[in-house]
């Protein structure tokens, strides 16, 4: 919490390869209330209370209740793949209910990477930090297996579907997203770092990033490995 700076209020998660992850995580470590909501569409979160009503007032009584409340409307279970959308409460209302709300911006359809279009993210304009996910288990893997949106990576790298995904060519797209105001994260967290090797490829991914100008705060970590790096954080720039 204290190294990806996470203050009170709203926290916007986008990106690919462990958003939902890391909003499960942040909700046990965050001293409640949290409330963890979407602008897209996520996953449920199992064992944790649910509000799909549209009153703000059912969400105040269900935190009396719950330290973290997971808030959002359901949709059609076959066109969703089970996911859930946004509530219609809006996030600054939310933000008045809980000190903390951790609102997942994108999608990615499970893929570690991802090119954004231009619709996304959808940040709420009160974030008050952005943090960007990018998945290490698809560095170094052909684009077209790991990238979600694989022809828009390609068209702004320049590299053919089945290139790997090195941690230069994932820096590159991330650098002409970051230029064209596409996305504009306050930090950047490398998950799915298991191991030595994706480790060194998370550094590189930062440092290339800084090459082409965009010296951004990136963390590594795994948020799946309880007795290696699970939840701890590695400073890689």
């Amino acid at each position: 919490m204290e190294l990806l700076g996470i203050p009170m209020g709203v926290t916007s998660v986008s990106g690919s390869g462990g958003k939902t992850s890391l909003l499960a995580a942040l909700a046990a470590v965050l001293e409640g209330p949290v409330i963890l909501a979407t602008t897209t569409h996520f996953m449920p979160f199992e064992g944790m209370p649910l509000v799909t009503s549209s009153d703000s007032d059912d969400v105040r009584c269900t935190l009396a209740e719950a330290r973290v409340v997971c808030v959002a409307e359901p949709v059609d279970p076959v066109m969703s793949g089970g996911k859930l959308g946004a509530s219609r409460i809006p996030i600054d209302t939310l933000a008045e209910l809980a000190p903390h709300v951790i609102v997942e911006a994108d999608g990615s359809r499970g893929l570690p990477l991802k090119a954004h279009a231009r619709h996304e993210p959808v940040v709420p304009a009160c974030a008050a930090r952005r943090i960007l996910v990018v998945g290490a288990s698809g560095l170094g893997r052909p684009v077209s297996e790991v990238a979600h949106r694989p022809t828009l990576f390609c068209e702004r790298t320049g590299c053919t579907p089945n290139e790997p995904a090195s941690p230069k060519l994932v820096a590159a797209e991330l650098a002409s997203e970051l230029e064209c105001g596409l996305i504009a994260p306050d930090v950047i967290l490398v998950n799915q770092v298991d191991d030595e090797t994706t480790l060194a490829k998370a550094k590189r991914l930062a440092r290339e990033l800084a090459r082409q100008g965009h010296p951004l705060p990136a963390f590594a970590a795994s948020l799946h490995r309880p007795r290696q790096w699970e939840q701890t954080l590695l400073q890689v720039s």
